[in-house]
């Protein structure tokens, strides 16, 4: 089980170079699909199987999200996904972005899901 844990924490390293790739027009369509859906589940607060059920409740960390980077570094090129691992080596550190403005599209993302949420909950009442 140890062996397991390692290695999915070795592919959850590569969601920085994922992302980085994502932006890149040289990612071919479906490298770029598997890509945003993978950030999107990574970045999610939602899991799939939540944390607090015994044992299944961890199945994203070991089985899904690594499943998702997997299949999507199999998808985008190996020239671009070295430059791309290159590059998320300066932007990130222990997974984390160096910087704090890096997580403004994570702030965006969730600011307008839960503005969506609150605009149908006060539209449902009126």
């Amino acid at each position: 089980m140890g062996d397991i844990k390692k290695k999915a924490k070795l592919l959850k390293k590569q969601i920085p170079a994922i992302f980085l790739a994502l932006k890149r027009k040289e990612t071919p369509l479906i490298a770029k699909i598997f890509a945003l859906v993978t950030i999107a589940y990574a970045l999610s607060p939602i899991d799939f199987v939540p944390d607090f059920i015994p044992i299944l409740g961890y199945l994203d960390d070991i089985i899904i999200l690594p499943f998702l980077v997997a299949i999507t570094i199999k998808l985008i090129p190996d020239s671009i996904l070295n430059e791309c691992q290159k590059e998320a080596e300066n932007l990130w550190q222990e997974g984390k972005p160096k910087k704090w403005y890096y997580g403004i599209p994570i702030i965006i993302f969730w600011s307008l899901i839960i503005g969506a949420i609150i605009y149908k909950v006060v539209k449902s009442i009126s």
